[in-house]
Formats: structure tokens, C-alpha cells, sequence
């Protein structure tokens, strides 16, 4: 069978090849390359692709924009019967619906923003073996009415998407999450797939555990997300520099994450006053208000979105640009997984936060407000974490890569404090000075109670405790408190100290941490300093492909996916694009050999592009 016919024979032909006993490798990498158009897997997606043909139970950590929707899409058109796929939020379904059905699989959703007839359709293609993938919120799966029906049906795999939503550790916790343990009594013979870009080993280990799998494959990518610059800047006149970086922009794809409903609807008139296609996007707007904002911003006539993050894990743009912080995090994990909605297609992209001690205090305030619970304790930690990232003084990326347990000692070189680094100074006396006195208080006792231990504090709990008969105690009184808590934040950092967060934030060395102690090696540490970020191009003129065709090809991606109501996205990513403006294919084979050009998009929109690629090129010379 050809693979040129349409993109039915791409699903047909997988599904015959199922049939057949040929769900393996080979026929994986065929539709990679045929249908989505990639020459090769990216890191982890084969081993993860492998387990699920097998039948093996996995769970997958790939940073956001690693590919993991492809570690099911893909196997769910080899296997017979239907991959279930649990997924947090509606907008997210209906756009990953939208993308299989662009190559050819047979998917659907159900969900509450559906009528009755569309649910029975699609109720009706399930039964009648009609689709591959099926998107479904937890809440549906755990309906025993529901249960009951796919006991009718035969599943071949279920896939859990934002996985990190099942435990009680993770930053995004959800009761129904939770509870899909159940369902592989309901399903035994159906392997479970758990994806997320955000856990840290309690939390996995609580995935694992909710999940119940025992005798499950760990596949972990790297955290890394080379292609985004971090940068920090003090804030000072927050609007001031709001609107000064989004205008050195040029329209690029953004997101403005703030702490309060109120800031985002100031922040989004104020832009929009000055020119800028911005909306804002909060719980409190109307549903109509709201979704107006997010499509606009899928089909790139909004350039810019203030939102709170009420604007989530819904967001399936892969050309965000920029993701600027205006108010502190409440957690790494919040951070990271929002940042990495910038530059999922791997082009270059920034995120940004604007920060300010006061912002950080007044969270502090929040918390300390209410009693004390397993769950605060979490939070705190987690908040405590997330300052100690943005007051950090080595290199940014280090920092959030040892949060995720991935050590390193080489600096990125792509985030402020790499570009504009702080002073340095051999720290090895302070070091050893702060990790003895984690070591003499027992390896109990959290951050600010070791600074207190040595600045000689009269507090009644080093008292207590008898930490004022230490050898450390006073040891550290030539510095303030700002000082030490700095140290013992970099020793974080570098990976020679861990915080406990099933002990109260505990202070526990690790086996870096024994060299410095004895003084086998020397360490180098930061001096605190006010944060400032260079004045940098913007993030859409990075990169080595031609500026001008690369704008043109932009206009006319906007003009196909207008006509075919469709977002710009979906018909080719910015890297696509940006290949094309680099490499300048002027024929179908060429084309093909473009990333993310598969056979079916060669056959919809290659004549297109070949056509502006060629008259560009004509009127240059």
C-alpha cells in the first residue's frame, strides 16, 4: 500500500500491520517518519515505545516538550483495540485531538463542554472499534457506569498524562487523580503508561505506588531544556519593564504569569493601551471572555496573555516564546513546568521572572497564617525552594536541575548569572563551617535553625535542644543571617546538602558534601549581589536561518490555518519554519527532508511552501 494515498492509509495500514503480529520497532519508526514526518526518536521515547508494545507498565519523566504524547500516539495505532488516555483538562483533549486527526488517527474525547450528540458519536465509534485514542478526565474513567462500558471494548493501553497529579507530594495534587489505582482492577490486562515532566523522587515513588506499578520501567530523560534562557531581574518599576521586554519581542508568542486576578486585567489593559495584542485570562473572567482569550492565542491573533494559573496545563502552543514571571512561584515545580511552556518545538525561548524579597515575604505571611499540616509543610518547603532559586548566586539551570535530583557542576552559559556572573570567592571555609554544623545538630533541623546555631542565637530552641554546648555554636557570628542562609542555599544548589521534605525541610548531607568536610577540594561559592540581566537580542532573532523568509513563511502558515480553521501550529512548528528559512528546499525531496514533514503534509501544504521558499529566493537574486 502506498503511504501517499491519504492520511486513512496511514491508520489503516498501522492497524492492519497490528493485526498481522507486527507491532514492534520496525513498523514504530516507519510511522515515525511516514506520518510524523521525524527521522529519528528523541531521547527516551523508543525505550518507552518498546515497554508499551510489550505490555509493560511505565513510568515516563520527559521535560515538557520532550514529545511524551508521541510515547502513546504512536503505539496506539499498532496496537489493536483503543489507548485510553486520562488528561487534566478539556482545552488540552480538544487540541491533541485535533493534531492526531491532522495525521491521520482515529482519536475522541469525551467531555463536560460536549453536547449529547457528539458523546454519543463518539461512544458509538468506540463500541464499533472505530477509534485508537479516546481522552478522558479522571473523574469519567472513575464512573462506574463508564467502567462498565469499556468492559465491552478492548483497551490496549492507558496512558496517564500529568501523572505528578496522583500524588500527594506533588505540586498539583488532585483527589481524583488519586484514585485511579482502581482502575487497573477494572483493566488488568492493560498496561499503564505514567507521564510527567515534574516529580521529584517522592513523588514518583508515590505514582508508583497509587498506581500500582510494581513491576513497572522507569524511563527518566534529562530536566535539561537547553534551548530556554533563564533570567532573573530585580524588580523595580514591574509595568516599566513589563512592557520594555515584550516589545523587544516583535509580536513573538507570550505568557505573563501573575499572583492576582486583578494584576493580569491591569497588566493586559496596559499592554493593549500601548499596541500590543494582549488579553488577560483569570478564573474570574467569563467563560466566553475566557475562551475568546485562549483560542486567540492558539491561532496567534493574540501575541500576549497575562494570566494567572488558571491559564495551566491546558496550553498545547508549541511557538510560546517567552514566559515572564511577574509575582514569585509558589514552587520549582509550578516554575518549571510553567516556563517549559515556552519553546516546546525547541527553538529558542526565554523565561523570565521579575523578583522582589517583599513578593517572597508576603507568601511567607500567607502560609505562616494557617495551621499547621502535613500538606503546609509541603508547601512550605516547596515555596522555600523556589526563593532559593531566584536569590541564587550560581548558575540558574544547575539550580533547577539538582531540585529535580540531576546533578551537575558545569554552568549552562544561557541564563543571567552565566552571562553577567556574580563575584566569586573560595567559600571552602564557609562551606565546611555550615556542613559541620548541619552534621552536629544531628542532620534534623532546617535551614534557618543551622544559621541561628551559627550566629550563636539564644533562641529557646537551640537551648532546648543544647545546641549552644556545640563546637559549631557561634562559629558563623562574623555574619549576618542573610550571609549564611545564602551559603547553605548554594551547598543546596551544588548538591552536597538535601532537603528533606518528609522531615521538615531537614538539612541532610550527601556524599559531595565528605571531600569539602575533609578539605580534599576546594570550593568556590557566590558572593550576593542585586540581580540585573543584560540587555539581550529578542528571542525571535536567535538563530542562524534567514530573518525575512522566515516572516514570510509565518504569514502564510497564518493564512493556511485561517482557511482551514486551524491553529498555525498544527499545520508546521516554528522550527519547521526556521528550517526551512535555513536550509531552503526548492523540491519534494528536499521538503521531505525538512523536521516535522511527513508524507501527508507534504501531499497538503509542500507546494505552498516550495512555491514562497522559490519566489522569495527569485526576487533576492
Amino acid at each position: 500500500m502506498s503511504f501517499t494515498d491519504s492520511a486513512e492509509a496511514y491508520a489503516k495500514h498501522a492497524a492492519d500491520s497490528a493485526n498481522s503480529g507486527e507491532a514492534d520497532l520496525t513498523a514504530a519508526r516507519k510511522l515515525l517518519r511516514d506520518v510524523f514526518g521525524y527521522d529519528k526518536f528523541r531521547f527516551g521515547q523508543e525505550e518507552i515505545i518498546s515497554n508499551v508494545l510489550a505490555g509493560r507498565d511505565t513510568l515516563a519523566l520527559l521535560p515538557t516538550g520532550a514529545g511524551k504524547s508521541m510515547c502513546y500516539q504512536l503505539p496506539a495505532m499498532l496496537l489493536p483495540g483503543v489507548t485510553i488516555v486520562v488528561s487534566p483538562l478539556v482545552s488540552l483533549m480538544d487540541d491533541q485531538v485535533a493534531a492526531m486527526r491532522e495525521v491521520g488517527i482515529a482519536a475522541g474525547a469525551i467531555h463536560s463542554g460536549l453536547n449529547a450528540p457528539e458523546v454519543m458519536d463518539t461512544f458509538r465509534k468506540l463500541h464499533n472499534g472505530e477509534l485508537k485514542v479516546l481522552y478522558l478526565a479522571p473523574e469519567r474513567l472513575l464512573q462506574r457506569s463508564f467502567q462498565e462500558r469499556l468492559q465491552e471494548v478492548r483497551v490496549s493501553l492507558i496512558a496517564v498524562d500529568e501523572a505528578h497529579c496522583i500524588s500527594q507530594w506533588g505540586h498539583d495534587f488532585r483527589p481524583e487523580y488519586g484514585q485511579l489505582g482502581e482502575i487497573r482492577e477494572q483493566l488488568p490486562g492493560a498496561p499503564v503508561l505514567a507521564l510527567t515532566a515534574t516529580a521529584d523522587a517522592v513523588t514518583r515513588q508515590d505514582i508508583i505506588e497509587r498506581l500500582h506499578l510494581d513491576d513497572s520501567a522507569l524511563v527518566q530523560g534529562s530536566f535539561d531544556r537547553p534551548n530556554i534562557r533563564y533570567l532573573v531581574q530585580e524588580k523595580y518599576k514591574p509595568r516599566t519593564q513589563v512592557l520594555k521586554y515584550v516589545k523587544r519581542q516583535r509580536g513573538a508568542s507570550g505568557i505573563i504569569y501573575c499572583g492576582s486576578r486583578k494584576r493580569t486585567e491591569e497588566l493586559a489593559e496596559m499592554l493593549m493601551r500601548e499596541g500590543i495584542r494582549a488579553a488577560a485570562y483569570n478564573a474570574g473572567l467569563p467563560h466566553d471572555q475566557r475562551a475568546a482569550a485562549l483560542q486567540g492565542f492558539i491561532r496567534d491573533d493574540i501575541d500576549v496573555v497575562v494570566a494567572t494559573v488558571a491559564f495551566g496545563m491546558g496550553i498545547n502552543k508549541p511557538n510560546v516564546r517567552f514566559v515572564m514571571h511577574y509575582d514569585l512561584p509558589r514552587s520549582v515545580e509550578a516554575y518549571y513546568q510553567e516556563t517549559g511552556r515556552a519553546g516546546r518545538d525547541g527553538a529558542a525561548a526565554e523565561a523570565i521572572m521579575l523578583y522582589e524579597p517583599g513578593d517572597a515575604a508576603w507568601v511567607w505571611k500567607i502560609l505562616e497564617e494557617h495551621d499547621e499540616t502535613p500538606q503546609l509543610r509541603v508547601e512550605k518547603q516547596k515555596f522555600s525552594a523556589m526563593t532559593s532559586f531566584a536569590e541564587a548566586q550560581t548558575c540558574r539551570r544547575l539550580v533547577l536541575l539538582n531540585y529535580f535530583n540531576e546533578y551537575r557542576d558545569k554552568a549552562c552559559g544561557n541564563c543571567d548569572l552565566c552571562i553577567q556572573p556574580p563575584r566569586q570567592y573560595d567559600g571552602t571555609v564557609d562551606a565546611q563551617k555550615a556542613l559541620s554544623c548541619v552534621y552536629r545538630t544531628g542532620q534534623q533541623f532546617g535551614v534557618h535553625h543551622v544559621v541561628d546555631v551559627l550566629r550563636g542565637s539564644q533562641n529557646q530552641k537551640i537551648k532546648q535542644f543544647n545546641h549552644d554546648q556545640l563546637s559549631t555554636y557561634g562559629i558563623g557570628s562574623d555574619h549576618s543571617a542573610e550571609y549564611w542562609v545564602s551559603v547553605l542555599r548554594q551547598l543546596i544548589h551544588r548538591g552536597l546538602l538535601l532537603q528533606d521534605i518528609r522531615r521538615h525541610s531537614a538539612l541532610v548531607l550527601t556524599e559531595e558534601a565528605r571531600p569539602v568536610l575533609r578539605g580534599e577540594v576546594a570550593l568556590t561559592l557566590a558572593e550576593p549581589r542585586l540581580a540585573t540581566t543584560a540587555q539581550l537580542n529578542s528571542v525571535v532573532e536567535q538563530g542562524q536561518h534567514d530573518k525575512a523568509l522566515f516572516r514570510r513563511l509565518k504569514k502564510l502558515r497564518k493564512e493556511i490555518a485561517e482557511r482551514e480553521g486551524k491553529p498555525p501550529f498544527v499545520v508546521f512548528s516554528d522550527v519547521s519554519l526556521q528550517e526551512m528559512a535555513l536550509l531552503l528546499p526548492s523540491s519534494e525531496s528536499e521538503f521531505l527532508r525538512i523536521s516535522g514533514v511527513g508524507q501527508i503534509k507534504l501531499e497538503r501544504y509542500g507546494e505552498a511552501f516550495i512555491t514562497e521558499i522559490n519566489d522569495y529566493l527569485a526576487a533576492e537574486n
